[in-house]
């Protein structure tokens, strides 16, 4: 039987683990990515990885019987999911990347879990323990600890990415991308309480792709595909795939996981990079990576453990 088919969704364990697989895979697809927007422009590759995802994902579109017929409402919080979680947090990510520097980046995005448990008390009413707090202390420690330590081009080059105005509207890019996805984990919130999670990512990946299509079909135009060798055809195959399912995996931990719990697990996200950038990339790693991996380890514990019987799970 699958996830989707459970009228009660997977067991906790098993939805902090789709949880933290999914931040995991997509810190690890932002790594794998590096090599391959040296060969394609921004948009033809976010065009193609939701072309590859989507197609993959196509017999996920038809409705199941036991599934009510989508409202307005239902439909306009899709679009929203997939144009602010998809196609706005890539551009931000991207262009804010470019003004103020990688590891400016990380700190910055070391706010996404205190972002997800802020919004989702104003949104979603829901109660912040103090255990979930002191987890999301330890997920935005350990991911600045884990950024600072790692130097990017900025530092590489002797300089700041950008300066004067440049470097604000960077920070101020990076910020939207944390808003971002923090809209992303609310309103999947509100979407697998109506829709299963199969549904939701194959609509996400159809959305994705119509709203790359303009610049992506562009960017075809004028890109030789000749040029692209059968490696790295192979490595944006296998892009397309991890990213795309990391959506699905997402919402199957997150129909039975309180957002601003489920924010904390965001941490796997630089783990993730790390770790791909460590074992393919040759970056290093050294004692500021292992206490930034400790922490997360620790806010990821905190956040996961059982609670005493009788006591309330959010």
């Amino acid at each position: 039987m699958s996830l989707d088919a459970r009228g009660d969704g997977p067991p906790p364990l098993l939805s902090y683990g789709s949880l933290a697989a999914s931040m995991f895979v997509v810190g690890a697809c932002v790594a794998l990515s590096k090599p391959l927007a040296a060969v394609f422009p921004v948009f033809l590759l976010g065009w193609l990885r939701f072309g590859i995802g989507g197609a993959g994902m196509l017999h996920w579109l038809r409705r199941p019987a036991a599934e009510p017929a989508p409202t307005a409402r239902v439909r306009l919080l899709v679009f929203l999911e997939a144009f602010i979680g998809s196609f706005l947090f890539t551009v931000f990510m991207v262009l804010g990347v470019s003004l103020s520097g990688a590891v400016a980046a990380g700190v910055v995005m070391s706010a996404i879990p205190a972002a997800i448990a802020l919004l989702s008390r104003v949104v979603l009413r829901e109660a912040i323990r103090p255990r979930v707090l002191a987890a999301i202390a330890c997920a935005v420690s350990g991911i600045a600890l884990l950024a600072l330590a790692r130097p990017g081009p900025a530092q590489a080059a002797g300089g700041p990415a950008g300066s004067g105005e440049d470097l604000w509207l960077g920070y101020a890019l990076l910020g939207g991308a944390v808003l971002c996805e923090a809209c992303y984990a609310v309103i999947g919130k509100r979407l697998t309480a109506v829709l299963s999670s199969r549904r939701i990512s194959a609509l996400m990946n159809l959305w994705g792709f119509a709203l790359m299509l303009p610049a992506g079909a562009w960017a075809a135009w004028r890109f030789d595909f000749g040029a692209v060798s059968w490696t790295v055809w192979g490595l944006l195959l296998f892009y397309g795939l991890a990213s795309s399912w990391t959506i699905w995996l997402w919402m199957t931990g997150l129909r039975r996981v309180p957002a601003s719990r489920a924010g904390v697990f965001t941490v796997m996200l630089p783990v993730g990079s790390a770790c791909v950038g460590v074992w393919m990339l040759d970056e290093p790693f050294g004692v500021p990576q292992a206490l930034a991996f400790g922490l997360a380890l620790a806010g990821l514990l905190l956040a996961a453990w059982p609670t005493r019987s009788g006591a309330a799970p959010g």
